[in-house]
């Protein structure tokens, strides 16, 4: 090659996994004009139903020989997919001098998206487009792959091209290829589109995008002598199809001005600096954002010119863009550490930044605001500042179990119940407050605790007897037996004591179900009692005998009893267990299919976190749930789709503010956001307040309210009511206590619930924004935000623009589409 001429140097690596890729020193000579720019291309085969694919990381840069001569450009070193791997040496020889300047030739019209194609299978062709075929170099052009078939295509694979001259970056498409329906000259295929790749010219001329053949196979008729002696069928054949190549015309840049970045399309610039006074040694943070659409990743970096008196560390660049027709979009962010050694006032300029401009076709430079900076006498306590303190971090787990949906101005707070509850424990006081002096608080049901007790009555006095059948006081003895049996039947069968008779006590437990053999014994009982109190013989023998023949006549009325209560029970939950039944096979059909809660975490947590988002948005499509919204919010973080995932943490934190997992997530979500503002200072008390506010939902206030009037009554009970002094004064001062919480609650759930019911918080959802003075695209700038960025709207007026003011009191216009109401 000769002096002045620009080549590509490409890695090549076989894996998905590559880190750490480490470019040799490159000799004097050879200048490298842009990169590292690393592309993946992943070929696919589609086998019977099933993809399947390799992936390989292309590592490129763009270099210029500056003078003549042999150079050697050593080993590159890389990790790919865990293993330490080098290249080989290159070597470029250079000639004399640089050929004459290209002169830009005339590119009319040549914008329109060309398409190629070979319809000369016309069952089966793959068509090739560019979005242009006439760019300028670093200008991107789309290049897509469409498949139309009208046979069974059940595998097709081929290599994907090899576009010398171009920096490539693949635009991921689905694995799993979904064809439609679609006419094309007349004819309807099966259409799906391939493969996409963003393509930026490093060269200018005629850049020729080579041709692809691809190996498919299709299912045919089997139409041979032997197919219909076996019966016919379906056989496998081979089907080659070739993808036409597309010449890309690319026009060199005019005249490139001494500052130019190496951009190529429409940016815009803004910078932050976190402290403006500062101690001797402490770090200072400035963040600049390039914003825009275009080919952010290769241009230069942004040269910030820092006083002499500050040392400079290395920049941390963070890439926020994603890519889409018109090439890469979004932002990329240079953060900037340095130091002040010595006090005094410094000034660091307005940031440059020229750009070749695709729409106007012209060079254009834009500036950020210069900052002065105080720095004052150091105390030899500054540190440095670390970038990655969050890195280590990581959000807190979703929250499994059962939830509810409710729509959002549905609270408890407020409601008809809320009221009615209020409304009963201040009767219940009143009432309490007029009677309890004349009422004597007994236990109601007195005869129903007699007959529940009766067994362990009885038990105690036998037990009592056994102890005087010990002692050999056999008339004390007999006596206790028949107090045990004659008060047994009157506490259970509620017969008062002079009413007793054996006929009374047989008619009586005939009627609750006991037989007549049990009926029998316990009456033989008695009077076994009665005759052995005065029966010759052996004084301990007719103990032991009266007192087994009590304790058996007590057990089985007691058993008999027992199951004809259990058996009435059973019958009654037979039949509530028939109706539950009955209304489950009813709602079955109903339920069956639904999406619930514990599906939506089981895709999550198998890390199907793009279904889980479905799944949680269809159930949010019933109501709100700040638990479904927070694992909403997880899933979107770990799709690294920050801006939605602030939504649905916000949306959460509005339902529950004082659920501190949410919190937590949310300041996690925050923390990578791009603009770092510092809201305006206020009163503490005022901030005390705002916190005590948001310890609890409308809701949790509501039931905070409900429970400290309840204790409230309660306590003034004691007070009037009590007799100890000391009990009293507590009773009181209890009651003053909680009387104040109640009427704080209601105060503080009308305001949760104004905030929700008036929601003023947005999020910013393009890439970035320029903001207006006035509702007018011609109104001038005031400043530049970028997504993710939380506002707060306080003018809906007009239809398509909205006034917004940030935390550090900045105001202006946006348009409504470029944000999101929380």
């Amino acid at each position: 090659m000769e002096v002045g001429s620009k080549f590509q140097i490409e890695y090549v690596i076989d894996a998905s996994d590559v880190s750490a890729f480490r470019l040799g020193n490159i000799p004097e000579g050879i200048e490298i004009l842009y990169g590292p720019n690393q592309s993946e291309v992943s070929s696919y085969q589609y086998v019977n139903g099933h993809l399947s694919g390799s992936t390989t990381v292309t590592v490129s840069y763009v270099a210029m020989a500056t003078r003549g001569g042999n150079f050697t450009i050593p080993p590159a070193m890389v990790v790919a997919n865990g293993r330490r791997m080098s290249t080989e040496s290159m070597r470029v020889r250079v000639n004399g001098s640089a050929p004459a300047a290209a002169t830009a030739q005339s590119r009319g019209g040549g914008r329109e998206e060309k398409t190629v194609g070979n319809p000369g299978h016309g069952d089966l062709f793959i068509l090739v487009s560019a979005s242009k075929t006439h760019v300028h170099e670093q200008e991107p052009v789309m290049l897509t792959y469409k498949v139309y078939t009208t046979l069974n295509l059940t595998q097709l694979n081929g290599a994907m091209p090899d576009l010398k001259g171009f920096h490539t970056q693949e635009v991921k498409l689905p694995q799993q290829k979904n064809f439609h329906m679609e006419t094309f000259r007349g004819k309807t295929y099966n259409t799906v589109t391939w493969s996409q790749y963003i393509m930026y010219p490093q060269m200018t001329g005629s850049l020729k995008i080579p041709s692809i053949t691809y190996h498919g196979i299709v299912m045919e008729e089997d139409r041979s002598e032997d197919a219909f002696f076996t019966g016919g069928g379906y056989k496998e054949v081979p089907r080659d199809v070739t993808a036409p190549g597309i010449t890309i015309q690319v026009d060199p840049l005019p005249a490139k001005p001494k500052d130019f970045s190496g951009g190529v399309g429409k940016f815009n610039i803004s910078a932050q600096l976190a402290k403006t006074e500062v101690r001797a040694g402490d770090p200072i943070n400035l963040r600049l954002v390039l914003s825009g659409t275009g080919n952010l990743k290769l241009v230069k970096e942004p040269a910030v010119q820092i006083p002499s008196d500050f040392d400079k560390y290395d920049t941390k660049i963070t890439d926020k863009t994603k890519l889409s027709e018109a090439g890469v979009e979004g932002n990329m962010i240079y953060d900037y550490l340095f130091v002040a050694r010595k006090e005094g006032t410094y000034t660091i300029p307005a940031i440059r930044f020229t750009y070749y401009d695709t729409g106007s076709n012209s060079y254009k430079t834009i500036t950020t605001q210069p900052f002065t900076i105080k720095v004052d006498k150091g105390n030899g306590n500054g540190g440095m500042s670390d970038f990655d303190s969050d890195e280590n971090k990581d959000i807190r787990p979703i929250k499994t179990g059962n939830t509810s949906v409710h729509k959002i101005g549905d609270f408890f707070f407020g409601s008809v119940a809320y009221w009615a509850i209020i409304i009963v424990l201040l009767a219940v006081f009143a009432f309490l407050f007029y009677s309890f002096r004349k009422t004597v608080l007994m236990r109601s049901d007195i005869v129903g605790m007699k007959r529940n007790n009766a067994n362990k009555i009885a038990t105690r006095r036998l037990r009592r007897a056994d102890e005087l059948m010990l002692k050999g006081k056999s008339s004390e003895f007999y006596d206790e037996v028949m107090r045990a049996l004659w008060g047994y039947v009157s506490d259970k069968l509620s017969i008062p004591v002079e009413h007793l008779s054996s006929d009374n006590i047989s008619e009586k437990l005939s009627t609750l179900g006991v037989d007549d053999n049990t009926i029998n014994k316990f009456t033989g009982a008695l009077h076994e009692c009665e005759f052995e109190r005065y029966a010759p013989g052996d004084t301990k023998g007719n103990m032991d005998r009266t007192m087994e023949s009590a304790m058996t006549a007590i057990m089985e009325i007691e058993n008999s009893l027992n199951e004809r209560t259990k058996a009435q029970q059973h019958a009654g939950s037979g039949s509530a267990l028939m109706l539950m039944l009955v209304a489950a096979m009813m709602l079955l059909p109903l339920s069956a299919g639904a999406i619930t809660k514990q599906n939506a975490d089981n895709e999550y947590a198998k890390k199907n976190y793009t279904q889980a988002i479905a799944d949680y948005q269809e159930l949010l499509k019933d109501g709100v749930s700040a638990d479904i919204y927070y694992n909403l919010g997880n899933a979107y973080y770990r799709t690294d789709n920050i801006t939605q995932a602030l939504l649905a943490y916000e949306r959460a934190h509005l339902l529950s503010p004082g659920d501190a997992d949410i919190r937590f997530n949310l300041e996690m979500a925050r923390s990578k956001t791009i603009d770092k503002i510092t809201p305006q200072s206020e009163m503490f008390f005022v901030t005390w307040y705002k916190a005590l506010v948001n310890l609890m939902s409308v809701d949790g206030w509501a039931y905070t309210a409900c429970l400290s009037l309840l204790i409230a009554i309660i306590a003034m009970l004691f007070y009037l009511f009590h007799g100890n002094d000391k009990v009293r004064a507590g009773g009181f001062y209890a009651s003053i206590t909680f009387i104040v919480i109640f009427i704080l609650a209601n105060i503080f759930a009308f305001e949760q619930r104004d905030l929700l019911i008036n929601r003023t918080g947005a999020i910013i959802t393009s890439p970035a924004v320029t903001v207006k003075n006035g509702p007018s695209a011609n109104a001038g700038s005031a400043f530049v935000i970028h997504e993710g960025t939380r506002v707060d709207i306080i003018d809906k007026s007009l239809a398509n623009w909205r006034s917004i003011r940030l935390a550090d009191g900045r105001e202006g216009w946006i348009t409504t589409k470029q944000l999101e109401e929380i």
